[in-house]
């Protein structure tokens, strides 16, 4: 009886781990499947202007999705100045930072923005239009992949136990 017990727990272990992980890894295909829209419309509609970097901000590390530690160093986030197609300087703070720097004072940087709201800009780079969705997206395929192993590899040993027994 102990060892059909300790059986039906491990089968019951690996269904909730397997449905956990494709859970999870679906809903992480879908947040980025959504980050890759709004980048994708954000490039349907946006203009494109020279523009640039005249500064680095230089931040702490603001906590996110785990406590900071003390040794965390500060993140750059480089400030882009451009002029609009209806000639207005503008300046902004790009979302994407890193330490360290990924843009110098003084470099030139293509900045996309949208004509109806100049203030919405980014740099054209690859952090800032795909980063998220490439974490979210390989997160996703990560775990669905994990979780369908699970599946499958369980359902064969199913298979294989009932043409034993």
């Amino acid at each position: 009886m102990q060892i059909q017990f300790q059986v039906r727990g491990q089968r019951a272990t690996l269904r909730w781990l397997m449905f956990g992980m494709i859970t999870v890894g679906a809903l992480s295909l879908i947040v980025g499947l959504v980050f890759a829209g709004v980048s994708v419309s954000f490039l349907t509609d946006a203009k494109r202007a020279p523009g640039t970097v005249v500064a680095l901000a230089w931040q702490d590390h603001d906590g996110g999705s785990r406590k900071p530690r003390d040794d965390d160093p500060p993140v750059a986030y480089p400030v882009i100045e451009f002029t609009s197609a209806d000639g207005t300087p503008r300046k902004f703070q790009d979302s994407a930072g890193s330490n360290p720097p990924s843009y110098e004072v003084g470099e030139q940087v293509e900045v996309l923005y949208r004509a109806d709201s100049p203030e919405d800009a980014r740099i054209n780079g690859f952090a800032s239009l795909w980063l998220l969705p490439v974490i979210f997206g390989g997160i996703g395929l990560l775990f669905t992949g994990i979780g369908t192993t699970i599946a499958l590899v369980s359902r064969r040993q199913r298979q294989r136990q009932r043409q034993r027994g």
